[in-house]
């Protein structure tokens, strides 16, 4: 069994980086949609079994039942913490495996996720990077063959766990996958991504950031 596992900061502390850009209810719209196309794409992957978001907030947590996803609703110990105790709870047995995707990887296509699923057959670890250095989705099989490692550098570090467990791994540099919107200058890089999803393509045309060069 795979499961998928999205976590979800709490809308008030969300994308703080771009509340100097969009005010803070702009930012807080935009990460509801981006949100809601992550969990779009990943219902479009046949191999998931299940899709759960993990969050602290009722606001997200109501969005994601409407999404049809499993809510884990929890305090927020930080990003690692909380997607290991999702991917513990998610799991129905030691051999499960999951790919977390991060709630703001917006132009996230179906084939893509899949095709990272399908990169990792047996026990390992398979990754799409974004193109800061971090990750924007990680697949782990079983769910805790190394630990979750997401911020600043992530993917070094993933791969690092990954050579220091002996496991095998696979990187793949998916196009959908690649961009996470954190600050001002990826509204533009999203608007420009055919696979943008259509809640955080319709949000950007409403803030003008389709007219962007």
């Amino acid at each position: 069994m795979t499961f998928a596992v999205v976590p979800v900061k709490a809308l008030s502390d969300s994308k703080t980086r771009l509340v100097a850009h969009l005010d803070r209810p702009r930012v807080e719209r935009l990460s509801s949609a981006m949100m809601g196309d992550v969990l779009e794409a990943l219902r479009g992957v046949a191999a998931l079994r299940e899709i759960a978001v993990v969050t602290p907030d009722s606001e997200v947590a109501r969005a994601a039942e409407r999404d049809g996803a499993r809510v884990l609703m929890r305090d927020d110990p930080g990003l690692n913490a909380s997607i290991e105790a999702a991917c513990h709870e998610v799991s129905t047995s030691a051999d499960c495996a999951a790919l977390v995707v991060l709630g703001d990887v917006a132009a996230a296509a179906s084939h893509e996720l899949a095709q990272l699923v399908d990169a990792l057959p047996e026990p390992g670890v398979a990754l799409a990077p974004s193109t800061d250095g971090g990750t924007s989705a990680l697949l782990r099989s079983p769910f805790d063959a190394i630990p979750a490692r997401f911020g600043r550098d992530s993917a070094k570090r993933h791969r690092e766990e990954s050579a220091g467990a002996g496991l095998p791994y696979h990187e793949l540099a998916l196009p959908s996958l690649a961009l996470d919107i954190d600050v001002a200058e990826d509204l533009a890089s999203a608007a420009r991504s055919p696979s943008l999803g259509p809640r955080t393509r319709a949000l950007l045309a409403e803030f003008g950031a389709l007219e962007q060069p």
